[in-house]
């Protein structure tokens, strides 16, 4: 049996261009006593912190004004609802109470105000009244004919019903008012009396029984009844007279 020979076959060495992948193999000890454990690879170090102060202190005022604001917010917010609560409070209660006082001053202070006015309206009245009443007697003095409507007046039924009469006035006044009041009542049943008891302006009118007050006093009070005044006619006649 022939055997042929290949020289590559029995060589130790493999050329370059017939080698692949190459893995370095460390050989160790026979006994094993250089088995070590893997030296882990030393972690990077890590870099520096640069620290920026400008930086820093501006973010930090930027918080803290971010939280001053936020806080006074708050703060301000908190404050209006107490000062809210506080008046919805005071409206409930003490309000009430000061409205309610013053509501009542408010109607007495009306009603002070009415009875002023009325006071005043009527004391305005009384001195209108007095002061008409100078005015008249001023009118009055010396002159009977204002007494000739009074006589007419209070005859006027009588007459007309045909009934006697008495007519009593002053001297005074008789002696003007003769001849008007003989020539009105020619016919008529009148008895015409002068009387010095009677006051000079004032008559009385007589007939079965019957006096008719002419008198200034009677008509005067009639006058100023329609008023609601009470005042005599002779009140004051001696501060006219003095």
């Amino acid at each position: 049996m022939t055997h042929s020979y290949n020289p590559r076959s029995y060589s130790r060495f493999i050329p370059s261009e017939e080698v692949g992948d190459v893995t370095q193999w460390q050989f160790g000890a026979v006994d094993g006593s250089d088995l070590l454990p893997p030296v882990a690879e030393p972690e990077p170090e890590p870099l520096p912190v640069v620290f920026d102060e400008p930086t820093h202190l501006a973010a930090l005022e930027a918080a803290r004004a971010e939280g001053f604001e936020q806080g006074q917010a708050h703060g301000e917010e908190k404050a209006g609802l107490e000062w809210q609560q506080r008046m919805d409070d005071y409206i409930a209660g003490q309000g009430r109470e000061v409205a309610q006082r013053l509501e009542q001053a408010v109607q007495a202070a009306d009603a002070s105000l009415a009875g002023m006015q009325q006071h005043v309206a009527q004391e305005v009245l009384q001195l209108a009244c007095d002061i008409a009443r100078q005015v008249i007697r001023q009118e009055l003095a010396g002159q009977p004919l204002t007494l000739l409507p009074v006589v007419r007046e209070a005859l006027g039924m009588l007459v007309a019903e045909g009934r006697p009469a008495t007519v009593r006035m002053n001297p005074a006044d008789f002696n003007v008012l003769e001849k008007p009041l003989s020539e009105a009542y020619a016919g008529a049943k009148v008895q015409w009396l002068p009387d010095a008891a009677v006051a000079e302006g004032d008559c009385f009118v007589e007939s079965a029984g019957t006096v008719i007050d002419g008198s200034l006093g009677r008509r005067w009070e009639r006058a100023i009844a329609s008023l609601g005044l009470s005042s005599p006619w002779d009140a004051g006649k001696d501060e006219d007279h003095g």
